[in-house]
């Protein structure tokens, strides 16, 4: 497995508090192996775990192949729409540097933090009706 409980608990939590700064909803999908680009398996995933199904089409799922030293970072058409172009490469770039120093974990929980930060501009927390949409705990994927 990817990640011990520990480590599960950390990003739940991770994704607990950058969710109280948007009202984007982020999820974690880890497989081991991925024989297809990556991105194009984070937007299988994506569908499978019924992320375009938020309200306002703000959904964000990272996804991390860890065996195979791939990930992708995917965000619904709502964000899509309002984000410019080169909005996960910061993102990318840093959960890569955490990869690279071989920090799983972190280099998710890097992730999610950026995410929630970067979210907050463009779909900020709404304190009057935000409920949370989709799991905070991390899809484990079996390849199928």
């Amino acid at each position: 497995m990817a990640f011990n409980e520990e480590e599960q608990q950390l990003i739940r939590q991770a994704i607990e508090r950058a969710e109280k700064n948007t009202s984007g909803e982020i999820r974690v999908a880890v497989e081991n192996t991925c024989s297809e680009d990556p991105l194009d398996r984070a937007a299988t995933y994506f569908y499978k775990l019924d992320m375009d199904k938020t309200k306002l089409r703000n959904g964000v799922l990272i996804y991390l192949a860890a065996q195979d030293h791939k990930f992708a970072i995917i965000g619904d058409g709502g964000i899509n729409r309002a984000v410019p172009d080169n909005f996960w490469d910061e993102t990318k770039e840093a959960m890569l540097n955490c990869f690279k120093q071989g920090n799983l974990a972190q280099g998710v929980i890097t992730g999610i933090d950026s995410a929630g930060r970067q979210l907050k501009q463009y779909f900020p927390f709404d304190e009057t009706g935000d409920k949370n949409e989709l799991s905070d705990d991390i899809a484990f994927m079996d390849g199928e």
